[in-house]
């Protein structure tokens, strides 16, 4: 599709008032960031023209979504981390587990390259690093609510640090997905590993 015809598009879907925006052209926009940053290009090196040209948007139609491109790179990461998956409710550990095997998906690997390219200006833009914590925090609560949880019946110990616990489940998840930190550990039931791991320390 061309940049006259996606614009076209998106301009169509902003006529009248409450009219939507074009799905196509953010779906378009959001994907360009994707595969410029899984290509190797950094955050600080991505412009705006170049999601644009990628895309096959005008400059405008961006600008018209995203006030300015750190909200569209956390957009492109919120869309590609997707919503957190499903929990059966029946186990801490079940819970725990279908959480950190979320992170080690195909879907998740590919994030993991994509974080990596912005963990710079995650680093040194504390606008960019409170907006990023906007996108994460939502998938800590529901990690928060099963370890919670298993204080409340007993599972875990009742002065459980939840905090740490937290940290300590997705620090090593993180550092294999993004740097693979130890080639040593295997992928194989990588979850079920961790999860057991620090389980021994909290139980009650």
């Amino acid at each position: 599709m061309t940049t006259a015809s996606v614009d076209v598009v998106a301009d169509q879907d902003r006529k009248g008032p409450g009219r939507p925006r074009s799905a196509r052209a953010d779906e378009a926009i959001i994907e360009a960031v994707m595969q410029l940053l899984s290509g190797g290009q950094s955050a600080d090196a991505i412009s705006i023209e170049a999601v644009a040209a990628k895309a096959g948007v005008g400059k405008a139609t961006i600008y018209r979504r995203w006030p300015n491109k750190e909200a569209l790179l956390i957009d492109a990461v919120t869309a590609m981390k997707g919503p957190p998956p499903e929990l059966a409710g029946e186990s801490v550990r079940g819970d725990l587990v279908t959480l950190i095997a979320g992170m080690r998906t195909k879907r998740m690997d590919h994030y993991g390259k994509v974080t990596a390219c912005l963990l710079p200006q995650l680093a040194k833009g504390e606008e960019m690093h409170r907006v990023y914590q906007g996108v994460i925090e939502p998938r800590r609560d529901v990690m928060r609510a099963v370890l919670r949880r298993g204080m409340a019946s007993g599972e875990l110990r009742a002065d459980l640090d939840v905090e740490l616990t937290l940290l300590m489940l997705s620090g090593p998840t993180l550092a294999q997905n993004i740097l693979r930190w130890n080639p040593n550990v295997s992928d194989e039931q990588f979850a079920e590993r961790l999860v057991d791991a620090i389980l021994r320390g909290a139980h009650a």
